[in-house]
């Protein structure tokens, strides 16, 4: 059996001009976009960290350096809280470490597969992830994929059924022998009519790739809408080396779609010990609850 390596590297997609949140995202990044009191952007590095990702790697555009400057030291803030005797926990998640965040430009948008590419001299020879931040998965999700992965190794996605009329919206794998969470992956076809489609199996935004990936990303072919799709990519790996899908146990939220936007902060905010019980007393009092 081939020896297993360890995933330390994600890759972020974060150069995506974030159209269906207009005007919110006419200036700012909707990867910054809050979710009751962090930035999407932080879900997706927590959940990575805590995967055992040791590297970052954000794939940006024009007018996104505040996603990197995020996550850089605050001096003149900290030193001020320092100063006025506040406490700076809640910035803790948002520091990173000397090396441990790198960036790099998509310079045009050309699609999924082609942000992915742009990473490839940083991804190198390694597997890496692959996190969509508008995708917010709250549970663990890149942690049970990596679990998956530790034990049966190749690639992995992400997939979850959809509805029968959304599989024009996702990536629809065509099923193999499944076992538990985990699914053979015998093939892939970006964006189907429902009447196409081989499966209601949708890939949502995580991934586990292998560097070969790359390789097949460098030719630049384009499918769907025209862009360089991953999952045509992913596609010809496909008896060349193991591919799996995986269910995981976890909550996932359409951070991309306003609807799925604010749900996402109505349903974490009812979560939280303390806002919960005001938010739910809100609603009783629309009548809501």
């Amino acid at each position: 059996m081939s020896l297993i390596r360890p995933v330390r590297k994600a890759v972020f997609p974060v150069a995506g001009l974030g159209t269906r949140l207009l005007p919110a995202t006419k200036t700012m990044p909707k990867e910054m976009l809050t979710v009751v009191d962090r930035p999407l952007i932080q879900y997706a590095v927590d959940e990575a960290r805590d995967a055992g990702i040791e590297q970052l790697i954000f794939v940006t555009g024009r007018g996104k350096s505040s996603l990197v400057d995020y996550f850089d030291l605050g001096f003149e803030l900290e030193a001020t809280m320092e100063k006025a005797g506040k406490s700076r926990a809640a910035l803790d998640g948002s520091r990173t470490t000397p090396g441990e965040l790198i960036s790099v430009r998509q310079q045009q948008p050309l699609g999924l597969g082609h942000a992915v590419w742009c990473a490839r001299h940083i991804v190198g020879d390694e597997p890496f992830a692959v996190i969509l931040p508008d995708d917010l998965m709250v549970g663990g999700a890149l942690r049970q994929m990596v679990e998956a992965y530790n034990r049966v190794g190749g690639n992995i996605v992400c997939a979850a059924e959809v509805e029968a009329d959304k599989t024009a919206s996702y990536g629809i794998v065509t099923p193999g022998k499944s076992e538990g969470n985990l699914t053979q992956v015998l093939g892939m076809v970006e964006k189907p009519k429902p009447a196409d489609a081989p499966s209601r199996l949708g890939i949502i935004g995580r991934y586990i790739l292998q560097p070969e990936v790359m390789d097949i990303l460098d030719a630049k072919e384009s499918g769907a809408g025209g862009e360089i799709q991953l999952t045509d990519a992913m596609a010809k790996l496909i008896g060349k080396q193991p591919f799996h899908a995986v269910e995981v146990d976890a909550v996932r939220h359409d951070c991309g779609d306003k609807a799925g936007f604010v749900l996402a902060n109505l349903a974490i905010a009812m979560d939280d010990p303390v806002l919960g019980p005001r938010v739910a007393e809100y609603l009783a009092s629309r009548g809501h609850v």
